[in-house]
């Protein structure tokens, strides 16, 4: 048992978190795992070695906190910092790695934008870049569960500047009416890409905006991995129970920048990124562990070496791995392929020689 304590002051309480020691052990593994995934990702795309990459380095805490209390047949619609709820569910560091690659291996074949993942073996639903889109599927996705009478819960997670957008407000509204077995979290990382929290709405707490729906709301603080284990826990049982829905709403940081693309110098003040780097959600709970003894200090180089390791492993199985194949451009569509699309795929094949041709254009990745 070990007692953490929420952010807010209006909403502080202290509670006894029920995590075993192995399991915690786990948490830091897939936490640190996440870490060394933007590590090397960022560092491939800035030597052309990938086009594009997404980082959530400061939001490794929220991320497998929020996972935790899942079951594996719950589902899961994610934003694109989740990474870590995915490498807490156990998926195989391959499926991400190949869609940064959009390679043969890479389960939609290119086709998605990199750090897009889509998981169906851990009920993992492909991300989307439109922002919000997600919000919508889970409650629909939510209210089916309700129908089929099925106990399980659906998740949906999504940053404070998609609070608002219109896709919140029909997910929040719809769930709320039908009390949906749906859990609304949102990553509160203080910027929408270069627009701060301040000029995104006119209340600094927005957990409040459940309060319009009709549905509780928490508001936690997202680098205590532990604090959000309970709140999460608490919400999702409430939802699994016929109690409808909660909104979360976890307090983080984004450390890096919103993309590969994105130079956050140009908007946001150095000592913003000082002060949130003290609070390390990765760090604070491997001192966490080690105040515990459930760690030691020798036991946590180890760690992060083996976990860079497996993913340097990945990346360069996943460089070696060649483009997909250019007659799946007309696969995957239907069961059996119409004949006008086979006969354009026989076509471009025979004048291409079945090579991919090379992108020479030379141009930006346009994110």
């Amino acid at each position: 048992m070990f007692s953490v304590l929420p952010l807010s002051a209006a909403d502080s309480r202290s509670v006894e978190v029920d995590v075993a020691e192995d399991e915690l052990l786990r948490m830091h593994h897939a936490m640190t795992l996440a870490r060394a995934l933007d590590e090397r990702g960022m560092r491939y795309q800035r030597q052309g070695r990938l086009g594009f990459y997404l980082p959530a380095s400061g939001e490794e805490g929220l991320a497998v906190g929020s996972a935790y209390p899942l079951r594996a047949d719950d589902w899961l619609f994610p934003s694109y910092r989740i990474v870590g709820s995915a490498l807490w569910r156990g998926i195989d560091l391959d499926k991400l790695v190949s869609n940064l690659y959009g390679n043969a291996d890479d389960n939609a074949k290119g086709r998605q934008m990199p750090v897009h993942y889509s998981l169906s073996e851990i009920n993992f639903v492909s991300i989307s870049s439109p922002l919000g889109t997600q919000i919508i599927q889970a409650a629909g996705a939510a209210r089916a569960m309700q129908i089929q009478k099925k106990d399980t819960v659906a998740v949906t997670w999504f940053g404070d500047g998609t609070t608002s957008g219109n896709d919140f407000h029909t997910g929040m509204n719809f769930a709320a009416v039908w009390k949906a077995p749906c859990v609304f979290f949102c990553q509160n990382n203080r910027w929408a890409i270069s627009t701060p929290l301040s000029q995104q709405c006119g209340t600094e707490r927005l957990v409040d905006k459940a309060i319009g729906y009709g549905m509780p709301g928490v508001r936690v603080d997202g680098n205590d991995v532990l604090a959000v284990v309970q709140v999460m826990r608490e919400a999702v049982d409430r939802a699994r129970a016929g109690g409808g829905p909660t909104f979360i709403e976890a307090i983080s940081f984004r450390m890096g920048p919103h993309s590969s693309s994105d130079d956050p110098t140009r908007y946001r003040p150095a000592s913003e990124v000082d002060e949130w780097a003290r609070k390390d959600p990765l760090a604070r709970f491997r001192n966490f562990l080690i105040r515990e003894q459930v760690l030691t200090e020798d036991e946590i180089k180890p760690i992060e070496d083996e976990c860079a390791e497996e993913i340097a492993a990945s990346f360069k199985r996943n460089e070696s791995v060649p483009k997909p194949a250019l007659e799946t451009l007309f696969t995957d569509v239907y069961a059996e392929m119409p004949s006008h699309l086979r006969e354009q795929s026989e076509f471009l094949v025979a004048m291409e020689g079945g090579k991919v041709r090379e992108d020479t254009s030379g141009a930006a990745f346009p994110l």
